[in-house]
């Protein structure tokens, strides 16, 4: 196996992760009350499922632009 297909499949790992993080925390930003306190504290189940689809679709739209 190539070393420069490795190393870019690295990178572009990388880049979906930090963009995934970001994307993630901004979100949380825009919604009323802290989502880890609403799931860890409250037990919120609706909360952790709006989360979880969010983090599903933030995943897929950063997944198609690192692929290109």
């Amino acid at each position: 196996m190539d070393l420069a297909i490795v190393l870019n499949t690295l990178i572009y790992a990388a880049i979906g992760i930090v963009l995934f993080i970001i994307s993630f925390v901004i979100l949380d930003l825009l919604t009323p009350g802290k989502l880890w306190e609403e799931i860890e504290q409250k037990q919120n189940t609706a909360v952790a499922i709006f989360a979880g689809a969010i983090a599903i679709g933030i995943a897929i739209i950063v997944a198609a632009s690192v692929h290109g």
